[in-house]
């Protein structure tokens, strides 16, 4: 066995030029694969932070229905229980109650339409962005029930600045009738989502409360998960727990359905790519091995004719493509390496294009994971010794004579 790896590692050493150019080929196809399997968990990271933390919440509980209507008068059922339980989740960070109702705004110079948000403005900080996202003015104070936050794009529309004073109309929840207040405009926030920005605003939740006549009911609770990656779990029974008395909790992936189907259709893709990637290395190895043995074909008949078996002459060609794929792998892990260091600082930047629904607010950094510099590599491994088998087969069928002819 040691002669035979010998023999292989010095026929691997005879065409120098060849092997490190098959090798930085195979290796530059495993950098790749690592690079765009970094790429695609930071991508979708970075969506899933912006849906959420921008304002959406990792997950809510609503009153059953409620999403598809919005209708005002479907209030979260014992919601003081249910806000009391859920001080009491270990997994829980954070979570909010809101009001959601449509809502009109008017200036003198215009009126927009909004999804009108009552909110909690100190438990509303570590829930969302919305704080951080003001570039204008101020955020809302615990006192402020006569002000509202507005998105840069309304503020265009209805063309008020902080201070300026809005008319706010909407319906009663119950009886449907309208009320009407004047508020000052406390502060403009700018997300960069086209949406919320033009079609969302705050209030504080006391306020649209009394404007709604909700009492001390509430449309809506975000949550908010110590680890995000349980939020995407739908198996968590916290779920099962509070979708019960005529209310319903869900994570981002049914509160962004698309945002999910996409993340499924990217696994499918990193099959197919990894899949292309490994024919590329099957096809690589094949020649390489094949450039090798037509090259020896008068040392392979010779080692048939002193009575070498079939069995030890594919041996030769497997450790001839372990040996490639070894340093090859070395290669491939390193330049994956420095790549992705080099982007987990600069990122790329795709900010400002939307995608399943949700707009990309800051730079993509890929994520480097074990898997991918182990399971990889393996994989590029065992490929490499599976596109031998042809040419091992092909060598343990020559006959003494046949290759020496073929030599000359």
């Amino acid at each position: 066995m040691k002669l035979l790896m010998k023999l292989a590692w010095r026929n691997v050493l005879r065409n120098k030029r060849r092997t490190v150019l098959s090798g930085i080929a195979v290796g530059i196809t495993l950098a790749s694969l690592i690079f765009i399997d970094g790429i695609y968990i930071g991508m979708f990271d970075s969506m899933i932070r912006t849906a959420t933390d921008s304002f959406l919440g990792q997950g809510q509980i609503h009153a059953a229905g409620f999403r598809d209507t919005f209708d005002v008068e479907k209030v979260i059922n014992n919601s003081r229980d249910v806000m009391k339980s859920l001080g009491s989740e270990d997994l829980l960070t954070g979570f909010s109650e809101r009001t959601v109702s449509t809502a009109m705004l008017s200036s003198a110079a215009g009126v927009n339409s909004v999804l009108l948000y009552g909110i909690d403005p100190e438990k509303e900080r570590g829930m969302s962005m919305v704080d951080e996202a003001i570039r204008e003015g101020e955020y809302l104070a615990p006192e402020d029930l006569g002000r509202i936050v507005i998105g840069s794009k309304a503020a265009e529309t209805l063309e008020v600045e902080t201070g300026d004073r809005l008319v706010i109309t909407m319906a009663q929840a119950g009886t449907g009738e309208l009320s009407q207040d004047m508020l000052r405009v406390a502060g403009i926030f700018h997300m960069g989502i086209r949406e919320i920005d033009g079609g969302i605003a705050f209030v504080n939740i006391e306020k649209s409360r009394e404007l709604l006549a909700l009492g001390q009911e509430a449309h809506e609770i975000a949550v908010k998960f110590k680890n995000i990656n349980d939020a995407g779990n739908r198996l968590l029974p916290i779920w099962k727990k509070y979708s019960q008395a005529g209310n319903e909790a869900l994570g981002w992936r049914d509160l962004i359905p698309q945002l999910d189907g996409v993340m499924e259709m990217a696994d499918l893709s990193t099959i197919i790519t990894s899949s292309m990637v490994f024919c590329i290395v099957a096809v690589i190895i094949i020649h390489t091995l094949f450039m090798s043995l037509y090259e020896r074909m008068f040392e392979f008949g010779v080692l048939r004719a002193i009575g070498t078996r079939p069995v030890s002459m594919s041996l030769i060609i497997f450790f001839e493509a372990a040996s490639l794929s070894f340093f090859s792998i070395l290669f491939g892990l390193g330049l994956g390496y420095i790549v992705m260091q080099i982007f987990s600082v600069y990122g790329i930047n795709y900010t400002g294009i939307e995608f399943a629904g949700v707009t990309i607010t800051e730079l993509i950094y890929p994520v480097m994971t074990i898997r991918q510099f182990t399971f990889f590599p393996a994989l590029v491994f065992v490929f490499s010794l599976v596109a031998a088998v042809y040419p091992a087969v092909f060598a343990a069928r020559l006959t003494p004579a046949k290759a020496m002819q073929r030599s000359m």
